[in-house]
């Protein structure tokens, strides 16, 4: 498959409602907004992030169809990445692929992402990309309704 990176269009905003409000989906990702079906929450968030000029947030096309989404926020010297791929995507390298095109689209350094400890592929991709564990936290992951393990990760410059 052909991974490429664009901007956000509106249009994309129902695919990446459909892909984050997959409860199989969110159960893994774990840390997600407090009710991911909440489409009004949904849309607020987005137009919060579409309107912030800090935030790197870039759709992923596979062959040309969107596949999710992945983007930079947070403030200088503690910017994260993060990712998202439609759950009938998953295991294809999609998210490695598009997470290495949007560092290389994004060469500040240091990165960081979060993981829950018990995702395995998040953590596979993340290791691909250079990102190595610098830690670990514990909070409460509102798509599991409990609270969980996570790790920590950096890509230094």
């Amino acid at each position: 498959m052909r991974i490429a990176l664009r901007e956000v269009r509106a249009d994309d905003l129902p695919l990446f409602f459909a892909f984050m409000s997959d409860p199989e989906s969110a159960r893994t990702a774990a840390f997600t907004s407090e009710d991911p079906t909440d489409r009004h929450a949904f849309d607020a968030h987005w137009q919060h992030i579409l309107a912030d000029g800090s935030i790197v947030m870039r759709t992923v096309l596979a062959d040309g169809a969107v596949a999710g989404n992945a983007g930079v926020y947070g403030p200088p010297g503690n910017r994260q990445v993060t990712y998202w791929i439609d759950r009938a995507l998953w295991g294809r390298g999609l998210a490695t692929a598009a997470l290495s095109a949007l560092l290389d689209a994004v060469p500040e350094r240091p990165l960081h992402a979060r993981a829950a400890a018990d995702n395995n592929g998040s953590r596979r991709v993340l290791e691909k990309c250079g990102f190595t564990v610098t830690g670990t936290d514990h909070g409460y992951a509102h798509a599991r309704g409990k609270e969980t393990d996570e790790l920590l990760f950096t890509l230094p410059g």
